[in-house]
Formats: structure tokens, sequence, C-alpha cells
């Protein structure tokens, strides 16, 4: 892969659920060490691009590549031992394992023991509650812990690109920006991000650029800096 290649590319991707169409022509690009965020309102594909991605939906036309190489229609859990990591919306850690259990789990296809411990100690070391929490059932944390477990364990799995669908959803403010603290260190550590978040001002204050959709189309792409300048995109298609 070349200095100014993408380390992560979507090429006119179209997706559908059935006959209803969800993604048209969605072309994207990610340099490796940058973060995006995708914008829009609920229902306006954002992560159906990450499902996409990740490997969960199959695109109808188009192409994804990673790193130069396409990665459309690829496994999920092969795309994970690519170097793709994605943390749903709906965090879907597994409520009755503990805490150690979940994370352990994110490393399954590490063969390497002492990699394995580094990723864990980096990660409790990023969630500090994490920590507390490790003999716990899953189950029992609050929203919030249970985010910072969902995000941990994706980062078990050592990936170059992690995708983050929601992060701040429902959490208390307080929550909410301790978790955004912790990805703040992902960028200062070079980590590539993509970012869903309904929280604009979040998103953007994470992100160095930002696409916005709406109805399954790209409408807008800049920099953060610039969208959260722009009064009229933000009252046009984010209800700013």
């Amino acid at each position: 892969m070349s200095a100014d290649e993408p380390i992560l590319e979507l090429q006119e991707v179209d997706v559908s659920y059935g006959k209803l169409r969800a993604l048209h022509r969605v072309s994207l690009r990610i340099q490796a060490g940058e973060v995006v965020a995708l914008l829009g309102a609920n229902g306006a594909g954002k992560s159906t691009t990450l499902r996409t991605i990740s490997g969960l939906l199959t695109p109808a036309n188009g192409r994804i590549l990673y790193r130069g190489r396409s990665i459309a229609g690829r496994r999920p859990d092969l795309i994970v031992r690519d170097g793709i990591a994605h943390s749903p919306e709906e965090r879907h850690i597994w409520p009755e394992l503990s805490v150690r259990e979940n994370l352990s789990l994110g490393a399954y296809r590490c063969r390497d023991r002492s990699a394995v411990e580094q990723r864990f100690e980096e990660n409790l070391q990023r969630f500090p509650r994490v920590r507390e929490r490790l003999s716990q059932l899953a189950g029992t944390l609050s929203g919030g812990e249970q985010q910072m477990l969902a995000i941990s364990r994706a980062l078990m799995s050592g990936p170059s690109v992690l995708l983050l669908d929601e992060p701040s959803l429902g959490l208390s403010p307080l929550m909410a920006q301790e978790v955004l603290g912790a990805l703040r260190q992902l960028c200062e550590q070079g980590m590539t991000i993509l970012i869903v978040e309904q929280n604009v001002h979040s998103a953007l204050s994470v992100a160095r650029r930002a696409y916005v959709f709406e109805t399954g189309r790209i409408v807008a792409e800049n920099s953060a800096a610039n969208i959260l300048s722009d009064p009229g995109l933000l009252r046009a298609y984010l209800g700013g």
C-alpha cells in the first residue's frame, strides 16, 4: 500500500434490504490514522455502511477495498482477522459471561499470548472502570460500562481500523465524555476510526473529516471544522 493510498475505500457501493435500497452509490476514502465521522438522520444509511464494511451485509454493487484488496462479500470473521473491528450500536456483549471472558473472546483469533496480554492491559488502562468490573457478569454493568466493554472487546482483536456505531448513545453526559476521552486517546495513538454518532458535536470533536448521509446517499463531505461552521448544512441535514 503506497503512502497516499487509503487504508479503506468504498467505491459506488449499493446495498439493499430486500426491495428497499439502503445505500446508493456510496463512495468514501479513509487514510491510515484518520478519524472520519458519518453523520445524518436515523435511517440515512450510516449503520448500514459500517455493517457492509464489516461483512454483515453484502453489497449489490460497488467495491470495498481494504489496503487495496477487495473485501466485499468476505466473511465477517475473516475481515476481523484482516484488521477491521466493529463495535455495533447494540453492543452485543455476552451478558452471562464475565467482563474478563468477554474481553478474551475479542482476541479469540490471536494465538500470540503475549500480544493478547498486552492488549488486555492496554484496554484496562484505557478504561479503568472495566478493570474494576473484570469478575462481574457483563449483563450487570451500566450502559456506559457496557459500551466501554464493547469497544475494548473490539480492540482486543488488534485492529488497524475501528468501526464505532453510536458510542455515546443512551449514556449520561459524564459517561459519554469518558468514552469520548478514550476515543481521543486512540486518535492520538494513530488508530484509524470510522465513527457513526448521532451527537454531531461529539462526533466532530474527535473526527478530522465527516461525510453527511441523507436517504442512503452521501450529500456532503468536508472537514469537521467547516461542517460545524456551516449553519445551512447543519440545519438542512443534521437538524442543527
